[in-house]
C-alpha cells in the first residue's frame, strides 16, 4: 500500500517541531548519537550482510563488509574524532574601517535533512550522509530504494530500537514514495542516483526552495598512459570494475589506452581474470540487481556486436545467467559513439576500450562529453598528471588506482555538472548540512556613527579617505 503524502508530511513536521524544541544539540549529544549508530552497525553486521545479499540475489558478506560496513564505520569514527573542531566558531578578518568590531562564522544545524538512498550501496549511502547530518545536529528522514526491501525492513527495526522517529525515520519505497518524498519542505535534501532522476528530484525540491546535494554518476574515464605498467594498472582497474559487478557510480566506465596496445592489454586482462575467477557462479561474484538491468546489459552487448565491436569475455566458461542474474565481465573493443555502451553510464561489468594517438586526443575525447563523477589516470609522470588535472574536470580524481578516493574521509565527495552538485564526507559534509552563520559583533565605540545620513564634514572626509585609500592600495 502506497504511503500517503500526508503521512510523510506528518513525519517531517514531527521532526521539525522536535528540532525547534532542541535547535542546538550539544557536542556530547551528537557524539552519543554517532556512537549509537556505530554500535547499531557493529552489532548487526551479519544481519545487514544477509539482508543485502537477499536483495541482490547474490552478494558476498566479504564484499558488503569491505564496501559498506568498513566505509560506514570509518565515516563515523572520523566524525567522532573531528567533530569538536568542526563545531568551533571560525574567526574571520574584520575590515580595518570597522574595527574594533569582531567577525566570526558559527556552524548551526539546518533542521530536517532528507536522504534518498539508491540500491547499489544501500547501507553506506544511508550512513555516510546520515553521519554528516547527525554531526551537524540535524534530524534525518531516509527514503530507501524499492530494490532494498530486506535491508529497509531490517534498518526500520534496528533504528526503531535505538532512535526515536522524531530524530531518524526510515521510510520504505511503496510506489511513487520517492516523488512525494522529494516534494517535502526539507531543510536540505540529498539524492544519490541517476542523472535523469536527479533532475526530477531537483525540480520537485525547487517548489519549496529546498537546497539539494545531488550525487549522480556518468561515464567515469580511465586513462592509461604509456609510461605505466599495463599489468599493474589492469589489476587495479579490473578489481574496481568487478566490485558489485560494476554497479557503482564511480566504477571505471571506459578505458583510454595508447594506440597499438590493445592486444597486449587483452592478454593481461584475460590472465588476471582467469586467476581470480573460474566462472561467474563464485559466491564472491555479485548478481545484477534485477531482471530489467540484466536485460539492459544483454541488449547493450548485442548492440555493440551488431555495430562491429569486438567483445572479449574475461571470465572463462561463463555466459550471462538470467536465473541468477550473473553477468561476466567483458571488454568492448573498438566502440563507437553510436553504440549504447558509449551513450550512457554502463552500471554493469562491461568495459569499453578506446584507443588514442596522444594524450591531448584522449583529453579531448573526455572533454567533449558530460563531466563525470570520477576520473582515473595511471601514470608516474608528474607532467602528465598535471596536464590531466589542469585540462579536465570531474567530481573527483584518483591517480594510479580507481574508486578508493571515495573511502578517504577527509576528502570531499561530490559531482560536477551532470554528475551532481555539492559535496559531503568529512568536514565538507558537516558544513554542507550546517548553516555557516556569519556573525558580526559591534564594539561599544565605533566610527560608524559618522557614516549615517545626512553626512557631515567628518563623514564626507572619512568616506573620501576610505575610498582613496582603497584605490591606492591596488594601483
Amino acid at each position: 500500500m502506497m504511503i500517503s503524502v500526508a503521512k510523510l508530511e506528518h513525519y517531517r513536521l514531527c521532526q521539525h517541531q522536535a528540532f525547534i524544541q532542541q535547535p542546538m544539540p550539544s557536542l556530547d549529544i551528537r557524539i552519543s548519537d554517532l556512537k549509537k549508530l556505530k554500535q547499531l552497525i557493529t552489532k548487526n553486521q551479519s544481519q545487514i550482510c544477509q539482508a543485502i545479499a537477499t536483495d541482490f540475489g547474490c552478494r558476498s558478506a566479504s564484499e558488503t563488509a569491505l564496501l559498506e560496513i568498513f566505509t560506514s564505520l570509518e565515516s563515523i569514527n572520523d566524525a567522532i574524532k573531528r567533530l569538536a573542531k568542526w563545531m568551533q566558531p571560525q574567526r574571520r578578518h574584520t575590515s580595518l574601517w570597522f574595527k574594533p568590531a569582531k567577525n566570526k562564522v558559527i556552524p548551526q544545524p539546518l533542521g530536517v535533512v532528507g536522504i534518498i538512498v539508491p540500491w547499489n550501496y544501500p547501507l553506506f549511502l544511508t550512513i555516510a550522509p546520515m553521519v554528516a547530518a547527525l554531526a551537524a545536529g540535524n534530524r534525518v528522514m531516509v527514503k530507501m530504494s524499492e530494490n532494498s526491501p530486506s535491508l529497509c525492513q531490517l534498518l526500520q527495526q534496528l533504528f526503531g530500537y535505538e532512535f526515536c522517529e522524531k530524530q531518524i525515520c526510515i521510510i520504505a519505497e511503496e510506489g511513487h514514495t520517492g516523488i512525494a518524498f522529494s516534494q517535502l519542505a526539507f531543510d536540505h535534501l540529498i539524492f544519490t542516483g541517476s542523472t535523469a532522476t536527479g533532475k526530477a528530484v531537483m525540480a520537485a525540491a525547487a517548489a519549496n526552495l529546498v537546497p539539494v546535494t545531488l550525487e549522480l554518476g556518468g561515464k567515469s574515464p580511465v586513462i592509461l598512459a604509456d609510461d605505466y605498467d599495463v599489468h599493474t594498472a589492469l589489476s587495479r582497474i579490473l578489481g574496481g570494475k568487478v566490485y558489485n559487478s560494476g554497479q557503482t557510480c564511480v566504477a571505471p566506465d571506459y578505458l583510454l589506452i595508447p594506440e597499438g596496445s590493445e592486444n597486449e592489454l587483452i592478454k593481461h586482462a584475460q590472465s588476471i581474470m582467469a586467476q581470480r575467477f573460474t566462472d561467474i557462479q563464485h559466491s564472491d561474484y555479485t548478481s545484477i540487481i534485477d531482471d530489467a538491468s540484466f536485460v539492459r546489459l544483454c541488449d547493450t552487448v548485442k548492440d555493440a556486436q551488431q555495430q562491429g565491436a569486438k567483445v572479449i569475455n574475461l571470465i572463462p566458461h561463463s555466459v550471462p545467467d538470467p536465473q541468477r542474474r550473473k553477468f561476466p565481465l567483458q571488454l568492448i573493443c573498438q566502440p563507437t559513439d553510436t553504440m549504447a555502451v558509449m551513450q550512457r553510464e554502463i552500471f554493469g561489468p562491461l568495459l569499453p576500450i578506446v584507443t588514442y594517438k596522444n594524450l591531448q586526443q584522449a583529453l579531448n575525447y573526455i572533454n567533449v562529453r558530460e563531466r563525470p563523477l570520477a576520473l582515473y589516470l595511471f601514470s608516474n609522470d608528474k607532467a602528465v598528471q598535471q596536464q590531466v588535472l589542469d585540462q579536465t574536470r570531474s567530481g573527483g580524481v584518483a591517480l594510479n588506482d580507481v574508486m578508493l578516493h571515495v573511502a578517504q574521509d577527509d576528502l570531499p565527495f561530490g559531482g560536477i555538472g551532470h554528475s551532481g552538485m555539492g559535496h559531503y564526507h568529512g568536514r565538507e559534509g558537516f558544513e554542507r548540512l550546517s548553516k555557516m552563520r556569519p556573525v558580526m559583533q559591534q564594539a561599544a565605540l565605533s566610527s560608524t556613527k559618522y557614516l549615517y545620513a545626512p553626512y557631515g564634514k567628518i563623514g564626507k572626509r572619512l568616506i573620501n579617505f576610505i575610498i582613496n585609500r582603497k584605490l591606492s592600495r591596488y594601483e
